[in-house]
């Protein structure tokens, strides 16, 4: 039981953070507006995805793409509170306190998934816009990817967090690969439109089977939609990469914290 208060102290404690940050809540919400306007509107009638391959506008083709980025940005960089704990002194009374390690990891993660996927939730009240209903089924299939993915993503910023010393080492590195993952992800385009490479690319970025998997849900787990597999897969393997993630941030926590 104190294991469990302690994590969710730690996850209300994120949460907490995150409302306070005016300027931070407007950017989480504005930035991936724009950007799905900007592209939508500005590419529908210069790109058009293959035929058959989604039924609809091209905003609506790239919104569960939105969504992903969405998950994405707001789960990693609501790790880079760890950089910041670590020179303020609160992780190492947090670490000398009578609790597991694995509290810390649990605490920070869940904080960080309920802030991506309720973000990204809140951009469904755009669906009538895209005239898409996708039903109860697929809305669910849209919150577990949700959850999912912020998960992985979460996990993921904390272990590499763990063991960065500055905030700027944190934006250079999850810059570094986080955009190139949301891109090779078929959220911008269909995979079998692409170069071969790309589409070997995309085929290994488990990013792309989240992005399917939002495709899915929202398109109501319609044929057309402009999918990698189908949705028990696409779940499957965001929900595998998930417990990795998890499983490397747990090591990665158990390690030194200070190198010697």
């Amino acid at each position: 039981m104190h294991v469990l208060r302690t994590i969710g102290a730690l996850t209300g404690r994120e949460v907490l953070k995150f409302l306070r940050d005016r300027s931070r809540v407007l950017g989480a919400l504005a930035q991936p507006l724009a950007l799905w306007l900007l592209l939508g509107l500005g590419f529908q009638n210069t790109f058009q995805p293959p035929q058959g391959a989604v039924a609809g506008s091209y905003a609506a083709f790239l919104f569960p793409g939105i969504l992903a980025l969405v998950l994405l940005f707001t789960a990693i960089f609501s790790t880079i509170s760890v950089v910041e704990e670590r020179t303020s002194g609160f992780l190492q009374a947090v670490l000398v306190a009578p609790t597991p390690r694995t509290a810390l990891v649990f605490g920070n993660a869940l904080g960080g998934t309920v802030l991506a996927t309720v973000q990204a939730l809140l951009f469904l009240f755009a669906l009538p816009l895209m005239d898409l209903s996708p039903g109860l089924l697929g809305v669910g299939m849209v919150v577990a990817v949700c959850l999912c993915t912020g998960l992985a993503f979460t996990a993921l910023g904390f272990a590499i967090a763990w063991r960065m010393d500055t905030t700027r080492g944190f934006h250079a590195v999850m810059n570094l690969f986080l955009l190139p993952l949301w891109f090779l992800s078929g959220a911008m385009f269909p995979a079998e439109g692409a170069a071969p490479v790309l589409q070997w690319l995309v085929w290994a970025n488990p990013v792309s089977y989240a992005v399917s998997g939002l495709r899915h849900g929202l398109h109501g787990f319609s044929g057309a939609a402009a999918t990698l597999v189908g949705p028990g897969l696409c779940l499957g393997v965001t929900g595998g990469f998930a417990i990795l993630m998890i499983g490397i941030a747990v090591w990665q926590v158990r390690r030194p914290f200070f190198e010697t």
